[in-house]
């Protein structure tokens, strides 16, 4: 299990190529790589703040992550998930899942996603033409982690 938080950039290929070389028995590697958007909600987003809580947001993440571990039999992840001002088109995060097969990868990645958008520790504000906006957790959020509880 690889967690990091951090204001640079990554190289998701980089990450993603180390994570499968370092697994000969996966069969599978998931990936999902999420950027800031220019247009949210119908506002113009110049940039996005994000700030977090040394310590306790790696905790958080790897708690996430320890909940995928007991749902799939996954080989390995890796989560980088970036701080700071980032433009429209940076990376913001990285989520990659091995396993010996496809199902419980996907799976996995999907799980840790729709828990990192509603329970990670991270608090995200927009800048727009009209100012700037505290983000709440969506709606779709909620219910995308709400599935996994059935």
């Amino acid at each position: 299990m690889t967690v990091r938080v951090q204001q640079a950039d990554f190289d998701a290929g980089e990450e993603i190529r180390r994570l499968r070389l370092a697994h000969p028995e996966a069969g599978a590697v998931v990936s999902f790589v999420g950027q800031v958007r220019d247009l949210n909600q119908d506002r113009q987003v110049a940039s996005l703040t994000l700030e977090h809580y040394p310590g306790m947001t790696e905790k958080s993440l790897e708690a996430i992550i320890s909940s995928a571990y007991q749902r799939w039999n996954i080989i390995d992840t890796v989560v980088i998930h970036r701080v700071g001002t980032l433009q429209p088109l940076d990376q913001i995060v990285l989520v990659a899942v091995s396993s010996a097969h496809r199902g419980e990868a996907f799976a996995a990645c999907e799980f840790i996603m729709d828990y990192l958008k509603t329970d990670a520790p991270f608090w995200k504000k927009e800048k727009t033409p009209t100012g700037e906006h505290w983000l709440d957790a969506r709606d779709s959020d909620q219910s995308a982690k709400q599935r996994w509880n059935g």
